[in-house]
């Protein structure tokens, strides 16, 4: 089965406790900053995806990754489960669905805001209004640096992209001025 669909599976069910108990925005965060940590550290990788690390390693593993970034009872638990069934790497693609599906829930979509630096609050605040003009919902700006840009912003909301970057404006000029074969 697809890590997707499975993922998708756990995320749904998280969403369920996660609105049953009144706490998906906190599951939300706790998930994004395991998965987060899942994604920036080998080691952890390495020592749950070992098959000689002993089940009950990997738990007490969890436990204290959990305890530190103070994760509730429902996030220590799902995330247990997904070690006891051996599906510990599937944790980046839930939270990540859960994230989506509680956004959904909310009215909210994602523009992910790439720049060549970082840029002021008020312009990523009129970005936001336009945007939400633009597509007639309430928009989360979520903002990145890409010094490869050279300069300009490229904005990607669910699979429209617009590229406004010098990079790739430089790079439409050279093709018309080039002769075609």
């Amino acid at each position: 089965m697809s890590v997707q669909i499975v993922a998708r599976r756990y995320a749904q069910a998280v969403l369920e406790l996660g609105v049953e108990q009144g706490t998906l925005d906190r599951l939300v965060e706790e998930l994004a900053t395991l998965a987060g940590a899942w994604n920036t550290s080998g080691d952890l990788r390495d020592a749950i995806e070992n098959p000689l690390v002993a089940q009950e390693a990997k738990k007490a593993v969890v436990g204290e990754l959990c305890e530190q970034v103070g994760a509730s009872p429902v996030t220590r638990n799902v995330v247990q489960l997904l070690v006891d069934r051996r599906r510990a790497k599937i944790l980046p693609y839930v939270a990540q669905y859960v994230r989506e599906l509680a956004d959904r829930r909310k009215g909210i979509i994602r523009a992910e805001v790439t720049t060549a630096a970082p840029l002021s609050d008020a312009y990523y605040a009129r970005l936001q209004l336009q945007l939400e003009k633009m597509t007639g919902q309430k928009v989360v700006v979520d903002k990145r640096t890409d010094p490869s840009l050279v300069a300009g912003v490229v904005t990607r909301i669910g699979d429209r992209i617009f590229d406004g970057s010098l990079r790739t404006r430089l790079s439409t000029l050279k093709d018309s001025l080039l002769p075609q074969p």
